[in-house]
């Protein structure tokens, strides 16, 4: 499939069986991608971006019915610092996402019903891996850099550990080198809300009938730790709007609850606990012997992380030790930081100072 919006082209690719890193494979793997712009003949146009959890490959902002919303369009647009006009954007969907690559809610090879939980565990360095395999499938071998915001940033530092000799940059924003225990205790409690909800079905429930209040519950839970108690007290404090003693009295509390009710309609409850557990694998170093070992690709090369000052999941001391881990090795490393009071969801909200990162950050290398 190829659909051609006015700034962004839709595919679907089908790749080879894929090693995992967990030493399965995955049959039959597709990737659906999105492609804004026109990639050069040698690829050195080609900026890669890699999206978080729950977002998708749908970056611009033409409407898509079967997508969520653009998430950076003021960003990748004519014009815009992601200048479609000079550079190619190319934005793979995720493994294990919902929207168009290999994921549980797939149809399983072989039989009728879907994959569920017998789908394999995936790492970032998996789905990176999925994404220079379509790459490769579209005939782009070489390409300007990459760019992931959190679960997208993990991706993104895999892309530079294992194919950095094929791209000139690197920017990694509001990820660790490692998921640290408090992150991977909200997954867990997260996925606890899910599997514990009687429609889960030990992941074999009906697509029609999926357990929509566990994901509900697991996406209050992480709006929590995507926002910052100063975001919260700006918006709502003590706001109340309703008379019920036991939910909805507060504004927080409906905040809450919309943006549960919001996800648990467009997303699907078994690839949120493979990609929280994507996440919680997340480990730079793991079979490299060290982080630094990690960044041997990029020496030479140019790293920018981008920290968020009041982000509470992946804090900004989390980030610099990006930086200090590619500096270790002879990579031009450079930390950058958001002031916000949004928190970690900043970096999809702050899109003036993104941009005016970003753009700072290119000039500095003559892209």
């Amino acid at each position: 499939m190829v659909l051609n919006l006015k700034s962004e082209v839709f595919g679907n690719l089908s790749l080879p069986d894929m090693k995992l890193a967990s030493g399965k494979t995955l049959r039959e793997a597709r990737v659906a991608y999105s492609m804004s712009g026109r990639a050069s003949a040698d690829g050195s146009n080609v900026i890669v971006l890699c999206h978080a959890l729950t977002g998708s490959h749908h970056v611009t902002g033409d409407p898509v019915e079967y997508l969520p919303d653009a998430w950076w369009s003021s960003l990748v647009r004519p014009g815009g610092v992601l200048d479609i006009n000079k550079f190619c954007v190319i934005c793979c969907n995720n493994l294990c996402s919902p929207y168009g690559s290999s994921a549980p809610n797939d149809i399983e090879p072989g039989t009728r019903r879907p994959w569920g939980m017998r789908f394999p565990l995936v790492t970032p360095r998996d789905i990176a891996m999925s994404q220079k395999l379509a790459l490769d499938a579209l005939g782009i071998h070489k390409i300007a850099g990459v760019i992931g915001g959190s679960l997208g940033g993990m991706i993104a530092l895999e892309w530079m550990a294992q194919f950095g000799d094929m791209l000139s940059f690197g920017v990694d924003m509001a990820a660790p080198l490692r998921l640290y225990p408090q992150a991977i205790a909200f997954n867990e409690v997260q996925r606890r809300a899910i599997t514990s909800d009687p429609e889960w079905q030990g992941g074999d429930y009906d697509p029609h009938r999926q357990p929509l209040n566990g994901l509900h519950n697991a996406r209050m839970l992480a709006m929590i730790t995507y926002r910052s108690e100063q975001s919260f007290i700006k918006k709502h404090m003590r706001e109340s709007i309703g008379t019920d003693e036991w939910g909805g009295k507060f504004g927080i509390e409906n905040y809450l609850m919309h943006h549960g009710e919001s996800l648990s309609k467009r997303f699907d409850a078994n690839c949120y606990l493979y990609l929280t557990r994507a996440m919680d694998l997340h480990d730079i170093s793991s079979g490299r012997g060290d982080a630094e070992a990690a960044f041997d690709l990029m020496r030479k090369k140019h790293l920018l992380t981008v920290g968020i000052n009041s982000d509470i999941l992946f804090p900004s001391w989390q980030i610099k030790e990006v930086t200090d881990a590619a500096l270790d090795v002879g990579v031009y490393a450079a930390y950058k930081e958001i002031q916000s009071d949004v928190g970690h969801d900043a970096f999809l909200v702050e899109n003036d100072q993104v941009g005016e990162i970003l753009s700072d950050f290119f000039n500095e290398i003559n892209l």
